[in-house]
């Protein structure tokens, strides 16, 4: 589904990320993971089209899409949540999730994308996109967004930042869910949650721009877990929110 061939990208003279090669098959769960400054976010951006890599290129179901900016890759079918949610001005609860389905949905399907997320929809499906949102209710809807939007590929940028942990256990139910109901559609989420690591089929390890491992929990965990290995030292979470 996914390709990226060596993918490399600098900023302000320093190397983010080092001649990356990685493969996303169809119906895949996949975590990246990594210390803080290794990577991660960067390459989920590159992936959306947000930064362009300084060489190499990106297939998305064997079409190059390395020059394709952002609409045109959603158009294609990739999602992505930010870590910081955005806001849209004028627009309702009810609205964003009508356009991210692409047409009029049932009041009833609406609620439930909500009620997935752990908000009451009766309070938020008229409620206006501004600064009258927290920051993690924000978070919640645009999780609720792109569950209805049923993306081939869709990204998360450590969606447990400023999540509360009720909502974090909600999260993972919604993630759960979307991997078994959409079709040949895959989902990555850039995250140091434990819990998050423990339901993916697959982890990819980032340090220092590099891939230091590929494979299963069983297998990439450990490296996670070695703090005498300083390339692989990260701090796994348990739960809560967190914040990179």
């Amino acid at each position: 589904m996914l390709e990226l061939k060596n993918i490399s990208f600098a900023r302000d003279n320093k190397q983010i990320l080092d001649h990356i090669d990685l493969k996303i098959d169809p119906s895949k769960f996949v975590v990246i993971t990594g210390p803080n400054g290794s990577g991660k976010s960067t390459l989920a951006k590159i992936i959306m089209g947000i930064l362009t890599p300084d060489s190499g290129q990106i297939f998305f179901q064997g079409k190059d899409i390395t020059h394709l900016d952002i609409t045109k890759r959603a158009k294609l079918g990739i999602g992505f949540a930010f870590q910081q949610p955005v806001k849209f001005k004028g627009l309702t609860v009810r609205d964003l999730i009508e356009l991210a389905s692409g047409g009029k949905i049932k009041l009833s399907e609406a609620c439930d994308y909500l009620s997935d997320v752990g908000l009451c929809a009766k309070d938020y499906l008229n409620r206006e996109l501004s600064h009258s949102l927290s920051g993690g209710e924000l978070k919640r809807i645009e999780i609720a967004m792109l569950a209805a939007k049923k993306s081939k590929l869709t990204i998360f940028d450590e969606p447990e930042a400023g999540i509360d942990l009720w909502s974090f256990h909600s999260l993972i139910r919604v993630f759960e869910k979307m991997h078994d109901e959409i079709q040949d559609s895959s989902i990555v989420i850039i995250s140091h949650q434990e819990r998050i690591l423990s339901i993916a089929d697959e982890i990819v390890l980032l340090s220092d721009g590099k891939i230091e491992g590929i494979g299963q929990k069983e297998e990439i965990l450990p490296l996670l877990l070695n703090t005498t290995s300083k390339p692989c030292k990260v701090m796994l979470e348990k739960g809560g929110s967190v914040n990179e």
